[in-house]
């Protein structure tokens, strides 16, 4: 791909998508990060200038790639002059019509991933959910992830905010149920990869059998000993004892289970 891209944002997720572009041939012409550690230490990794200035971000890019959080959006775009080029963020919860007031050409460049700074992943297994608020802009932005994925789907911002939803609860909600899980064990002084084949088997179960044929567990058998066993170990832990009781009871509806 011909078109040169500029990286606005220099944390996990600008991070690893600019370093796949980067290996992929895809030139990267500026990194611009509020703080000079961050924007200097991608920039070096990319090969490419960096600015810790928004009013110092090139205009001379093709394509500029938004990787900020949502709080920070509005106030950081507010300060650059794109020239009517390609704006393109990269957040799940942001409707694309959010960008028309900073360029006349925008659109979505969202992968469905958690991605950490220094972690590799196999970025052509990534779904990127692409949305263009032209059909010559979306077509730019399919190709640009093509680049880097097989996996491209062009989808709505209603559709992508449902997905990002989904997502927190698929992911964010997961990853924090191991570290509750983590913390129970670690009171009697087990390690935490004792866990790590059973958290493996569950995300492998769900690639041939639905989540919900695949649900096991006291909650589904309707162990009332083990439930009040369970509950009764929490009990000098109030907040985790009630979000046990609120999980157990809404797999009980879940699964249509009487009380």
């Amino acid at each position: 791909m011909d078109k040169k891209v500029a990286i606005i944002g220099a944390g996990n997720l600008a991070t690893r998508v600019s370093l796949e572009l980067h290996h992929s041939g895809v030139e990267i012409v500026q990194v611009y990060s509020r703080t000079v550690t961050s924007a200097l230490t991608l920039a070096r990794m990319l090969g490419c200038s960096y600015v810790t200035k928004p009013e110092k971000i090139t205009p001379d890019a093709d394509i500029y790639l938004i990787s900020v959080s949502d709080m920070a959006f509005g106030s950081l775009l507010n300060k650059v002059n794109f020239n009517n080029k390609l704006v393109a963020h990269t957040a799940g919860s942001i409707p694309v019509d959010e960008l028309k007031k900073y360029s006349e050409n925008c659109g979505v460049f969202y992968p469905l991933q958690t991605f950490s700074k220094y972690r590799d992943v196999n970025f052509s297994k990534i779904p990127f959910c692409i949305e263009g608020n032209t059909p010559e802009n979306e077509e730019i932005l399919v190709e640009l992830a093509s680049t880097i994925s097989k996996d491209i789907r062009v989808i709505t911002s209603e559709q992508r905010k449902q997905l990002h939803l989904a997502a927190v609860f698929a992911c964010n909600f997961v990853n924090h149920m191991y570290a509750v899980a983590g913390e129970i064990i670690a009171e009697k002084d087990i390690p935490f990869d004792i866990l790590q084949p059973l958290i493996s088997e569950t995300a492998s179960k769900i690639k041939s059998m639905t989540p919900r044929a695949a649900q096991t567990g006291p909650a589904l058998r309707k162990d009332k000993n083990i439930i009040q066993e369970h509950m009764g170990m929490l009990a000098n832990n109030p907040k985790l004892k009630k979000l046990y009781s609120s999980i157990t009871d809404n797999i009980f509806e879940y699964h249509k289970l009487p009380g």
